[in-house]
């Protein structure tokens, strides 16, 4: 058991977060569940009834995108546990649209949250994790790997992500902290949904890319009829968490280790153009 260790995690009012935050809990962690706004703990108090680990959850208020909430957390954190052995960072927010029909603005909202809250967070949290030689584990996605339709700005920013935790990975490694990546691949959550997409106005919008992003949803809607679990998907981080030498990459199921694989050895791009076209004709 490891119970006098502290972990903690963004983004954990749904989804892989939550799931991440409980089985944490479960195995045998203090688990910071936090989130932008605690007036939405209800399911992740609910779950952690339910697995019997509410002693365990703490919720607490961070907002990735604002550096004094996330000072905020922190210091309560250490104020309260003296210490914090692993950040998990998890808050993300989907982008969908092409740059033609997306304004700047979007695209720069999609970095903010997607990747400089993760570097902000992960800035924040290391002068702590030197001090108890912990971990940084860091849920980003088959989209930090694969380039994907429709996704330009998440994609950009989720493979922002990756190079930022594979470019530290080493340096933080001198001073004691892993770094690990965990990619998922389609999760049956409240990320998707919560995009609140009017597909018929987006389609009206998108002009001469209609046709192609038709195709695309359609696509989109199959693969998460057949998605994971968030706890399915979280487990991975548990191992990353707890694994004495954990891996720098990780991916949640078989589909995502041949998905992601087949970016990783397309030494010209030929074959993800080829797979990812063939989603939008």
């Amino acid at each position: 058991m490891n119970s006098d260790k502290t972990v903690l995690i963004t983004g954990t009012s749904s989804g892989i977060g939550l799931a991440a935050a409980v089985a944490a809990a479960q195995a045998g962690w203090t688990s910071v569940a936090t989130m932008r706004d605690t007036g939405k703990a209800e399911a992740l108090l609910k779950a952690a009834a339910e697995h019997a680990v509410a002693n365990r959850i703490q919720v607490r208020r961070l907002d990735v995108a604002d550096p004094d909430s996330i000072a905020a957390c922190l210091d309560e954190v250490i104020t309260e546990h003296g210490r914090l052995d692993a950040l998990v960072n998890n808050a993300g927010a989907a982008q969908v649209g092409t740059i033609e029909q997306m304004s700047l603005d979007d695209v720069r909202a999609t970095m903010e949250v997607n990747f400089f809250g993760a570097v902000a967070t992960t800035r924040a949290a290391l002068p702590h994790l030197r001090a108890s030689r912990g971990r940084v584990i860091t849920v980003t996605s088959v989209g930090g790997v694969v380039g994907q339709p429709f996704n330009e700005a998440y994609c950009a920013a989720k493979f922002a992500v990756e190079g930022f935790m594979q470019s530290l990975a080493p340096v933080a490694a001198t001073v004691g902290v892993d770094v690990t990546v965990v990619e998922p691949g389609a999760v049956a959550s409240e990320f998707v949904a919560n995009l609140g997409l009017d597909i018929p106005a987006l389609l009206a919008a998108t002009g001469p890319y209609a046709p192609a992003l038709e195709a695309y949803i359609a696509r989109t809607q199959q693969s998460f009829a057949n998605a994971q679990t968030p706890f399915e998907a979280a487990a991975p981080i548990i191992e990353a968490l707890t694994a004495e030498h954990p891996p720098f990459r990780v991916q949640t199921s078989e589909w995502a280790r041949e998905f992601v694989g087949t970016s990783l050895a397309d030494l010209d791009g030929s074959a993800v153009q080829t797979l990812t076209g063939a989603w939008i004709r």
